[in-house]
Formats: C-alpha cells, structure tokens, sequence
C-alpha cells in the first residue's frame, strides 16, 4: 500500500474490501459501471470489471428507482450502496429516504432492518451553482432512523463507509467534492470508524471548535493563527453529524469553557444550532463566553466566483468567532 493515498482512491478501496468481503454488498447508480466511466468521480472505477454488472450496476436517471431498489434489495438481506451523484438530487427521492429507509425497522418492530448506505456528493467552491451544490444534512439529521456521516481525510472516508455498510440501519455518507483530489495516509484493511463517534485532531486548552467534513482543515488553520494569538484550540472532527458525540463535545466545553461550531451548510437551523441547543442546556453554568456559530450565508449557493467566496464562511471568520468568545468573560 503506497504511503499515500487520494479521498476517491480511499472510498474506491472500501467498496473493494467490502465486496470482497461480502457478497451481498452490490452497488447501484449513474454511470457506476466501468463501461459508463465508472462513476462520474471515479469513486467506483475498476469495481464492475472485478465484480460483475450484476453487483456494480449503472442505472437510468431516476434517483427514485434507485433509492427505492435499493431499499428494496437491503430489506431482502443485501446491502446495497447507492450513489446519487449529487446532494441536492436526493430531494427526488425524499420519500423513500424519510417514508420508507428511515422507518421500516421501526414500524416493523425491528424485525426488518434497512442496512442500506446512500453515497451523495456536494459542496460549494467549484462552480457548480445552486442546484448541485447545498449541503442538506441537517435535513435528514431531523429524521430518526437514519444516520448521517461524512469524512475530512481519506482514512476516515474508508472507515466510514466500511461501517457504514456493516450497518442495519441507512446511513448517508456526504462526500464534499473539493476532497476528492485530497491526499492523505491510506487506512489500513481493516480499519473501521465506528457511527457516531467523534476524533479529536487537536487537543487545546482555551476553546473547542467543533466542525465536520471540510471545516476541520478549516478549523486546523484557524486553531494555527489563534495559537499566535495564546489562545490554544481543541478542534473536533464530529466525523457523524447524526447521531453526533454528544460525549466527546460536551466533555471537551466542560474543560475549555468557551466553543464555536462551523459548519458549510447554511447557518439557519443547521446542526450547528442542535449542538449549540445541547452545549448551552448541559453547560450554561460553566461556560465563560457564548457559543458561536460559523456557518454560510444563508442564500442558495450562488455561480459567480466572487459571490460563492462571499457565500463561503472563511478561516478568518472562524479566527473572529473564536476571538470574540474568547473575550466574553463570564461573572463571578
């Protein structure tokens, strides 16, 4: 295994392993079959060749026939990944998603389990305007029984859709477009990161800023200038938006006293706001400034570049967040 390896690379070598390890694991979307490219990010190249088109098999544009297969086949003891290519077309499929994958195992008394992943891919900065671009997640965060997951390094991306697919229940995994040419260490074979625990990628003293997906490089860069500043960032990499680690939150804001949330999703109503909610009602009393949340603006994802910058939340503002919380003093 080379020292290291890209975010699409790392995702394309979980399908692998799982499908060797399994032969229930199929695949299903646009063009995820090798004679269609195999996929439109190269996420599913060589699998359908390896594996068959009866286990990696491109569909027609129908974003509703494939969640909806896919439900069918994980509910019958496959366990399907189905790939809608971009987030903002899951909205076609709301109703298998929220009505049916969400809900079987519950209204079955748990005798029917959904073990079904849902790869989706979206995120601002390249241009791609306001109907391919919007990050949703707060959306299904607010469904139970579905769980919601998404990396910011190629390690992670294998260990999550691996367990991901070993899940009963439907998890969506978000992979942010800007992180397919990501580099990173490669994770080894086994390596799993278990639903809804989070990592912390930088221990700190004075703050804990608390992100997922692309804000945790965003966060690192902003915990390296506030260290200019003294003031020692802890930045956690929630790694699950639903269910998110409660624990791990919590008992970091204890120690630090002060947070601020990022999140590319738009502010209003973000899980942001969840977190924000929980760290508030369990901390009030401890806390030595006010929450901040930093998020996007709250428009659809414009096409222009300068207005999707000015869209786009940026480190500075994370550094300003930071700082003004970190100015707050609570009275003793």
């Amino acid at each position: 295994m080379s020292e290291k390896t890209s975010f699409a690379q790392a995702l394309n070598s979980a399908l692998d392993h799982a499908m060797a390890d399994d032969e229930n694991v199929i695949m299903l979307g646009e063009d995820v079959a090798d004679e269609q490219g195999g996929g439109v990010f190269k996420v599913s190249k060589g699998l359908s060749r390896k594996y068959g088109t009866s286990r990696v098999r491109s569909t027609p544009i129908s974003e509703q026939a494939i969640i909806g297969a896919a439900v069918g086949a994980a509910i019958t003891g496959m366990r399907p990944v189905a790939e809608i290519m971009l987030m903002n077309f899951i909205t076609v499929a709301m109703d298998q998603l929220v009505n049916h994958a969400a809900k079987l195992r519950f209204m079955s008394g748990g005798q029917t389990s959904v073990p079904l992943v849902v790869r989706t891919t979206t995120g601002a900065g390249v241009g791609f305007g306001g109907q391919h671009s919007d990050m949703l997640e707060a959306w299904f965060a607010h469904v139970p029984g579905i769980k919601i997951a998404t990396a910011s390094n190629p390690a992670d991306a294998y260990g999550l859709l691996r367990s991901a697919i070993e899940d009963e229940d439907p998890t969506i995994l978000i992979e942010n477009i800007t992180h397919y040419g990501m580099t990173g260490p490669p994770a080894e074979p086994g390596y799993r990161v278990p639903l809804g625990k989070a990592a912390i990628v930088r221990r700190g003293d004075d703050i804990t800023l608390v992100t997922y997906g692309r804000g945790v490089g965003d966060c690192l860069k902003a915990a390296g200038q506030l260290a200019e500043d003294g003031i020692d960032a802890e930045v956690i990499d929630l790694r699950t938006v639903s269910p998110w680690d409660q624990e791990a939150v919590l008992s970091s804001v204890a120690r630090t006293r002060r947070a601020v949330i990022v999140h590319e999703a738009v502010r209003p109503f973000g899980a942001g706001a969840e977190i924000s909610a929980r760290i508030h009602e369990e901390l009030f009393g401890d806390l030595a400034g006010p929450v901040r949340r930093v998020a996007s603006y709250a428009s659809p994802v414009p096409f222009a570049k300068s207005l999707e910058t000015a869209f786009l939340y940026s480190v500075a503002d994370i550094v300003q967040a930071a700082r003004d919380t970190t100015e707050k003093k609570a009275d003793r």
